[in-house]
């Protein structure tokens, strides 16, 4: 097994969500994503249009949040009833817009709690679902942690467990997971990084997000 770090392992995972996507936003603070989206490009021969201010339209973006539920809201605005919460946070900014109308959109947690991850959000800045008629090309697509990939079914409103980190287990990811969530009978091991996908990252990627 390579040596390898968590912060590659989810630049890996996120990089492979990226197979085959032709335009790709990143935020200007979102250096694991950010990582992702230039190996992605690499391994595409440079095939890839990678924007970190969007002024076009594009195929994948990163969203995030200090809280995200189980129907993949996210809360970009603070903890607590609205508007008096107990903690405020940066804010919605363009969230709720991109998320309805970017085709794909990775949503990525790096601390994987029950603080974190919630059943039901404090405040939507940005909905995972609409109502039934509501044109809405865009949505979520996978919810990238520290200890898993999830996968999110459009159909059933809700996210499905893809694999888990090297060691982690379903049993992990439930007790920290403040959401239920669908887990098929076998659930695989997160691939590792390659060793050459490792040096890329090191000597190649670091120091353009740098």
């Amino acid at each position: 097994m390579t040596d390898y770090r968590t912060k590659e392992l989810l630049i890996d995972v996120i990089a492979r969500l990226l197979e085959g996507v032709e335009n790709i936003a990143v935020g200007v603070l979102s250096p694991i994503p950010g990582s992702a989206a230039i190996l992605a490009q690499s391994r595409a021969g440079g095939a890839v249009n990678l924007t970190m201010i969007t002024d076009r339209e594009f195929d994948e973006f990163f969203l995030s949040g200090g809280q995200i539920d189980g129907a993949g809201n996210i809360n970009l605005l603070g903890v607590g009833d609205y508007p008096g919460q107990q903690a405020r946070w940066s804010g919605s900014f363009g969230s709720a817009f991109l998320y309805y109308l970017v085709p794909r959109v990775i949503l990525f947690r790096e601390e994987h709690t029950k603080r974190t991850l919630v059943e039901k959000v404090d405040f939507i800045s940005a909905a995972g679902s609409n109502e039934p008629g509501v044109y809405r090309p865009g949505g979520p697509h996978a919810l990238v942690t520290n200890r898993c990939l999830f996968m999110f079914d459009k159909a059933r409103g809700r996210f499905r467990l893809e694999s888990v980190h090297p060691g982690e287990s379903v049993e992990s990811v439930r007790d920290n997971t403040g959401f239920d969530f669908d887990c098929p009978t076998h659930v695989p091991e997160t691939p590792v990084p390659s060793t050459a996908t490792l040096k890329a990252i090191r000597q190649d990627i670091a120091p353009k997000i740098a």
